[in-house]
């Protein structure tokens, strides 16, 4: 996607304006009823307290050395702001819901960007399936493990 995104940097970024205009449109249409309701202020709040989050990420990932992208120092503060309820979800939940509806839409400009950089990724492809499907079956095991331990501890529990 970066080298697409770098020779077509304007297609690039209408491709990405238009689905999300277009996943926001349909979302207006789908929840016409509660907008007309007088949700649509709480709609645009939410939104951008999600906004705010992921520009102080942004902003410690400008301060930070650390190699860490700045879309985890937001979901960080999000995750520390509605565990220690400085955030209530009821800030976000709606927003929140909204950005999981239309996040196969976000994939797209990705994927295209993958289908430009085939040549590219061919020698690599590989190694690259490898680790993914032996990193995917570690993670289906401990996940897996960790539900049994935890359930076993619970059923001790109510004992």
């Amino acid at each position: 996607m970066r080298g697409y995104c770098q020779k077509n940097n304007k297609k690039c970024k209408n491709l990405l304006r238009q689905s999300v205009k277009s996943a926001i449109l349909v979302h207006v249409l789908k929840n016409k009823h509660k907008i007309n309701g007088g949700n649509t202020v709480k709609f645009i709040r939410q939104f951008l307290i999600i906004i705010l989050i992921s520009f102080a990420g942004e902003l410690l990932h400008a301060i930070l050395p650390l190699p860490v992208p700045a879309s985890i120092y937001g979901l960080l503060i999000l995750l520390a702001g509605l565990q220690t309820k400085v955030i209530p979800l009821k800030a976000v939940d709606e927003a929140g819901g909204f950005l999981i509806e239309i996040m196969p839409m976000l994939f797209i400009p990705a994927g295209v960007g993958l289908m430009v950089s085939w040549g590219d990724l061919k020698p690599v492809l590989v190694p690259i399936m490898v680790t993914i499907v032996v990193t995917t079956v570690l993670v289906m095991g401990v996940s897996g493990r960790t539900a049994q331990f935890v359930l076993k501890k619970e059923e001790k529990k109510d004992e």
